[in-house]
């Protein structure tokens, strides 16, 4: 098993929960929180172990400050507005810390300020580092006051420069008062290379740019997409649906695994082009995205008569609503794999689920997708009885 790295900051910064305990011990803390919601509904199987526990998180987001009139990097501390300096962390992809060391000691050069929020002056208010784990690649996303940063290119120059891995470097502007790294409906100006990396999960190439959603894990992302295909069975006869398919990453795991024919349905418009475009660069044409609301759509269809073999869902920290778990049961597949990211509220949904569906709940199995994080993933295997 993987060793950790020891973390000065632990305790203070508030961006971990384990990093400095024994991983088995974490491992534990978290199969007991899983038996404690979910173990009324199935037997709970051990929790599958990451691969890796240290510098696994791909993607990267530092807050920008200034201290003695140099720029600083780092995160709010948990339940504050102080910012905690950070130079290393032991949980993320070492090439984001590389990056962000360049930034930090070019920033003077290029006179290039943290944004101050009371005075709303300087430029810099976050960095967002992405790299790719299985190409050597990185992205890098300027969070900025303006699109007039201070010598931008040349800066843009400097870092690819002294990391060649870096493929991509871009402004987003965020002028709101607020902590959200990037606002709803950011513009985005790439000011060198192509606008985002490729990165490869399950056999298929994935294209990630600064605002895709992907799995901060990808090599344990792979061990959960392999769980949920083997719960799903795939079979050619098999119609799928992908409910918050996102930019289509198990649409198009399920699509490349023998199912005949795969929906996706993504609220988010650029998600689904992002998702169509990873459907054209691994030549899978059995896999159609729809922009809609999933609980809506499925609704509608439902009232038509159309019943997929299997529906994937995999909801946000909030779970799914009554209105779509109510959908799911008219619609009524063959088999529900429900990803979940939140025992708690998965909990609530397999209580709907087992009081008002025709379905079993046949099979569970919690996935450690964010070592030294509270935070579990799990698979749920859901049989229409």
């Amino acid at each position: 098993m993987a060793k950790r790295r020891s973390c000065p900051l632990f305790g203070r910064c508030g961006g971990c929960d384990y990093v400095n305990e024994k991983y088995p011990d974490e491992l534990l803390e978290k199969y007991l929180t899983e038996e404690q919601f979910l173990s009324r509904f199935c037997k709970v199987s051990p929790i599958l172990p990451s691969p890796e526990i240290t510098e696994y998180r791909c993607k990267v987001q530092a807050v920008c400050s200034s201290l003695d009139g140099k720029l600083v990097t780092g995160i709010y501390r948990k339940g504050s507005h102080k910012l905690i300096p950070i130079r290393s962390c032991p949980l993320e992809d070492r090439r984001a810390g590389e990056i962000l060391s360049t930034i930090r000691m070019l920033a003077g050069r290029y006179h290039i300020k943290a944004y101050d929020e009371d005075r709303g002056t300087g430029h810099l208010r976050h960095v967002l580092v992405r790299c790719s784990k299985y190409y050597d690649e990185a992205l890098v996303v300027l969070v900025a006051s303006s699109f007039d940063l201070p010598s931008a290119s040349d800066l843009a120059a400097a870092i690819h420069q002294r990391h060649n891995y870096v493929k991509s470097v871009s402004i987003i502007v965020n002028t709101e008062k607020t902590s959200m790294v990037i606002p709803e409906n950011a513009k985005e100006e790439v000011i060198y290379g192509k606008g985002y990396i490729m990165d490869r999960l399950c056999s298929l190439d994935f294209r990630i740019s600064a605002l895709s959603f992907y799995q901060v894990n990808p090599r344990q992302a792979e061990n959960l997409y392999t769980v949920a295909m083997n719960m799903a069975d795939l079979r050619p006869s098999d119609i799928v649906v992908d409910a918050y398919s996102g930019t289509g990453t198990i649409a198009l795991i399920a699509a490349a695994s023998g199912a005949g024919r795969v929906i996706g349905v993504e609220s988010n418009a650029q998600a689904v082009k992002d998702a169509e475009e990873n459907a054209r660069i691994n030549g899978i044409d059995n896999a159609t995205f729809i922009t809609a609301d999933a609980s809506k759509w499925m609704k509608e269809k439902a009232k038509e008569g159309f019943s997929p073999s299997v529906l994937f869902l995999d909801p946000p920290r909030s779970g799914a609503t009554e209105e779509f778990l109510a959908a799911a049961g008219r619609m009524a597949p063959e088999r529900i794999i429900y990803v979940s990211c939140n025992p708690e509220t998965l909990g609530r949904d397999l209580r709907y689920i087992h009081r008002f569906l025709p379905y079993e709940i046949r099979a569970i199995q919690p996935v450690d997708l964010f070592p030294g994080s509270s935070h579990i993933e799990t698979v749920v295997m859901i049989d229409r009885k």
